[in-house]
């Protein structure tokens, strides 16, 4: 008998149901008790199917009041209960790969009351993280890191003489990442104890891209009925069902399936063998349904990806009237109508045809628009390949999963100024995903980087012309940000027109304070300057479109005019406010230099809470610029001046 286990059977306050006149009363279930792991590996396996039964509802109940990522943790919830049935967790080590699916494994470790917060202020973040609990040793909300740091675990483990099992659980989407691959061709040469547990739905966020997906589906195909499965696990061993040396295999790890993902009793079988498996990596092929057991995700276009708060009778989203349409669609739109008038426009993207809206150039132009899988190294020298041979490729990725091709920006697209054109969606602070999703830094990181044309639209007019100059630009590459959600509501122009590049323009004349800004904080600048006017303290503002070239005639002006000029940027440290202060020593203004602040996002990561929220904590929303403008001014004991107040373009 296995003595980390209490066999006793089940309580009758376990099984009850309630009676007809009880009917308020919450019904006592099994989930509800379980206020850690050791509490759900007490229960005997023939509980296991009604425990995942219980937290499916209430996973579903929980997530209809907060939203967020609903369908990968329907999908692996026998996964999730089977583990921490058959494994001593948290000495037992387990890492979920980009964890989108960790809710269920959230509700069995202790944060059972705290999801009714889920993915806002102050409550449990949507991602495993390090911080949160010690069942999360791992964080992760990007794609491929599992077996990778997996591997470290293990390797930590046997230099220190321990003898803990080491988890990693990993999609098939998770799985077409380059850097999965790193990870299984190093282990296998390890040889090291340990267990990768392939969660095979045949779904990313959207249909899987690749020859793995084809691949997968014919080891999918040998799955044997349930009798002869049994048969097998009943025997003590292992089982490979595929028939044929496999892919793992040859890189040097045992594989063993395909099983099925939804029989909980199975798996728990399973992973006790594995629990017990001591020569070197095994790979475990589960096979599952996304959306499994809640029909309206199941039979939803991303299987229940990522949703709004909804009806749990009907599926339908509570998702508010848009006043504005949203930057992603505009810029679908704007490259559409380029593609329509230039045959040379392509576009490219890392497994997110929905999220950066190329699902719907996607169907305009099919033979045009190519999704290159969770590979968005790849996508950028496919995108570079494509430039050489005079093709105008968009290479449409957020900007926080950009950060994982930046070698490939530096070597195979900068050194060789190749026109690839760049559209950074979900720039800046991006609301419940939290700090691994902001997509902060690409300002600094592209910024330093030599002949880049950077731009930053302040509104869904300034971004139809942004996509128009970058498909002009013809002669080095280029990008243009935008954030998440609606644009301003202004009026669009029927087809973007080229700017000028390397030119802002000035929106508002003041007094003798100035905010130059840099995207869409622009409508917080104007709102903070009508604000400051109740005060008598008039301010200039003007819009710099352009980081790179910077615009070094209106920062000139700006400087003398005023005394002093407030740089504002939803990015971080070393972005727009450090390429300012370069413009003036590059024009010999250094003396000016005490005239320009600064104002960006704080050196922290930022917590999950709505963008308007992480705003306010950031101080980059209207009032918290009124407030650095006030400390400006009481800190110099600077007079406000006004001037006129005229609006010029």
């Amino acid at each position: 008998m296995d003595p980390r286990r209490d066999q006793r059977p089940a309580t009758d306050s376990m099984l009850c149901t309630p009676s007809a006149e009880a009917e308020a009363i919450p019904e006592p279930s099994i989930a509800a008790s379980i206020d850690d792991p050791a509490d759900l590996r007490r229960l005997p396996r023939s509980l296991l199917p009604q425990l995942a039964g219980e937290l499916r509802r209430d996973l579903v109940e929980a997530i209809s009041k907060t939203g967020g990522h609903l369908g990968s943790g329907l999908g692996a919830v026998e996964l999730t209960v089977a583990l921490h049935h058959a494994f001593d967790t948290p000495r037992d080590i387990l890492i979920w790969d980009v964890s989108h699916q960790c809710y269920p494994h959230k509700l069995l470790t202790g944060r059972r009351r705290q999801m009714a917060r889920l993915r806002q202020a102050g409550g449990p973040a949507g991602f495993t993280t390090r911080k949160e609990s010690v069942y999360d040793p791992f964080g992760a909300a990007h794609s491929s890191t599992s077996i990778s740091a997996a591997l470290g675990f293990a390797t930590a483990r046997d230099l220190a003489g321990d003898d803990y099992s080491v988890v990693a659980v990993i999609g098939d989407g998770a799985m077409s990442g380059g850097m999965a691959f790193e990870g299984l061709n190093n282990a296998g040469a390890h040889g090291r104890r340990l267990i990768v547990v392939l969660n095979d739905n045949n779904m990313s966020i959207a249909p899987p891209a690749g020859a793995l997906s084809s691949y997968l589906t014919a080891l999918r195909s040998r799955l044997p009925d349930k009798g002869h499965r049994d048969a097998v696990l009943a025997s003590g061993t292992l089982p490979d069902f595929s028939g044929q040396p496999t892919l793992f295999g040859c890189l040097g790890l045992r594989y063993a399936g395909p099983f099925d993902g939804h029989d909980v009793a199975e798996l728990d079988r399973v992973f006790e063998l594995a629990r017990s498996y001591r020569d070197g990596p095994l790979l475990i092929h589960i096979i599952t349904e996304k959306g499994h057991g809640y029909e309206p995700a199941a039979t939803s276009a991303d299987k229940g990806h990522g949703v709004e708060k909804f009806d749990i009778a009907t599926g339908k989203q509570s998702k508010s009237a848009p006043k504005a349409p949203t930057y992603t669609s505009v810029f679908a739109r704007a490259l559409i109508d380029e593609a329509t008038r230039d045959d040379r426009v392509v576009a490219v993207t890392a497994a997110m045809p929905s999220g950066t809206g190329l699902d719907k150039f996607g169907a305009a132009f099919p033979d045009r628009c190519f999704d290159a899988g969770i590979a968005e190294q790849h996508a950028v020298t496919f995108a570079a390949g494509l430039a050489c041979k005079g093709f105008k490729p968009f290479a449409a990725i957020y900007s926080t999963f950009l950060q994982r091709a930046y070698d490939q920006i530096i070597h195979d697209v900068a050194i060789q100024q190749l026109p690839v054109r760049f559209a950074i969606d979900r720039a800046g602070l991006v609301g419940s995903d939290g700090f691994t999703h902001h997509g902060t830094y690409d300002i600094a990181y592209l910024g330093c980087l030599p002949g880049f044309v950077l731009m930053a639209a302040a509104d869904e007019a300034e971004l139809m012309h942004m996509v128009a100059t970058a498909t002009a630009i013809d002669d080095r590459p280029s990008a243009f940000r935008y954030p998440r959600g609606e644009g301003q509501g202004v009026a669009l122009p029927d087809h973007g027109t080229p700017l000028e590049i390397g030119r802002g323009r000035m929106i508002q004349e003041g007094g003798n304070i100035a905010i130059l800004s840099y995207g869409t904080r622009l409508g917080a600048a104007i709102e903070a300057a009508r604000l400051l006017a109740q005060h008598d303290i008039f301010v200039t503002i003007a819009d710099g479109r352009f980081a790179k070239p910077f615009d070094d005639r209106l920062l000139a002006t700006l400087v003398h005019e005023h005394k002093l000029v407030l740089t504002l940027e939803e990015g971080s440290s070393g972005g727009f406010a450090a390429l300012a202060m370069q413009s003036l020593a590059r024009q010999g203004l250094d003396h000016r230099l005490d005239r320009l602040r600064p104002l960006y996002l704080p050196d922290a990561f930022i917590e999950h809470d709505t963008q308007s929220g992480q705003l306010s904590v950031a101080g980059l929303d209207a009032q918290g610029i009124v407030n650095h403008v006030f400390e400006l001014t009481r800190r110099s004991g600077m007079a406000p001046r006004r001037i006129t107040a005229n609006a010029a373009e």
